[in-house]
């Protein structure tokens, strides 16, 4: 099995086809199916941070070179400049990408009414970049709005963008990741800005808007990273989209192997971040590489898509757990 090293977009940065991203294990709750019987009673920051320098062992040892973060994702960045420095890893050994955007107000609780505050306010951006930089150092290769929309403005906001473009000048890529039912438009929205070197976007089995305006990113030299890949946890033993898990019984493959090798399946895609919370389920998603999808399986696949309205509401109703 191979990871399938390539470029991302424009950039230069050396990728994996599966990334791994940190949303799951840098804080004690999140928006995950199944994730009690994932974590168990144990979400210590002791007990989180030694799963995560699990999960990065593993995922190194297996040719991921790929790592996503954000300041929001509790302890995440924190956890991840520790597992580099005590792993010995110089600059570019992994391609580590963070986000500004959110402020984590969780307080390491599985109770607190908010776990997180959007704010892409310029200050915000100028306070976050400066603790991405100084928990992760010069691993950090790419820095990116958490969450752009429409209606949330940032991409129309002057000082943002030229804060952007200077942060872009000494040396990092610049991204943005996107959010809702109108994914589609904020990516044609990022293209025009024209600072952006890369797009993170929902794109799964259920939710498929964006597949035009990815192609169109992908074709312009843009990075194209797809998150939420499983929905969830929606498109796991753990959802109930029966659909897949016949599919999945019928050839002998997990649920989330059958997703994550559909998203690998589009020619735009360059990383898929793979959200374990388990060895084990990072060694599931990575066995996607491995399948080979034909155009009936595809075709069967593709039944599972929905309305992006419908998707999002039911996002929506996820529990923080």
């Amino acid at each position: 099995m191979g990871t399938s090293a390539r470029e991302l977009g424009r950039t230069g940065l050396a990728i994996s086809r599966i990334g791994l991203g940190l949303a799951a294990v840098g804080r004690p709750a999140y928006i995950t199916l199944g994730r009690a019987a994932d974590l168990g009673a144990d979400r210590s920051v002791e007990a989180m941070r030694a799963r995560s320098h699990a999960l990065l062992d593993a995922a190194y040892a297996a040719g991921v070179r790929y790592v996503d973060a954000a300041r929001s994702y509790g302890r995440a960045e924190e956890f991840l400049g520790a597992w580099l420095a005590s792993r010995g890893l110089v600059p570019g050994a992994v391609t580590v990408g963070s986000k500004w955007g959110y402020r984590y107000t969780g307080e390491w609780r599985l109770d607190a009414k908010v776990q997180e505050v959007k704010d892409l306010s310029i200050d915000n951006l100028r306070r976050q970049f400066a603790e991405s930089r100084a928990l992760l150092g010069d691993h950090l290769c790419l820095y990116q709005v958490h969450s752009a929309t429409l209606e949330s403005g940032v991409l129309e906001d002057s000082a943002v963008v030229k804060e952007l473009r200077r942060i872009k000048e000494t040396g990092l890529a610049i991204g943005l990741t996107v959010t809702g039912p109108r994914q589609s438009e904020t990516i044609d929205q990022a293209l025009a800005v024209g600072v952006f070197d890369t797009v993170e976007a929902t794109w799964n089995l259920l939710e498929r808007s964006a597949t035009q305006a990815l192609g169109r990113a992908h074709a312009a030299g843009v990075g194209v990273i797809v998150k939420e890949a499983l929905a969830n946890g929606r498109l796991t033993a753990a959802g109930e989209e029966a659909p897949l898990l016949d599919v999945a019984r019928e050839h002998a493959l997990t649920p989330d192997v059958l997703a994550l090798a559909a998203v690998l399946n589009q020619a735009w895609a360059d990383v898929v971040l793979s959200g374990a919370a388990t060895t084990e389920q990072l060694r599931s998603n990575l066995a996607a590489l491995d399948v080979v999808l034909d155009n009936r399986l595809q075709a069967r696949l593709d039944r599972l898509a929905e309305p992006a309205d419908r998707y999002w509401s039911e996002r929506a109703r996820l529990a923080w757990a």
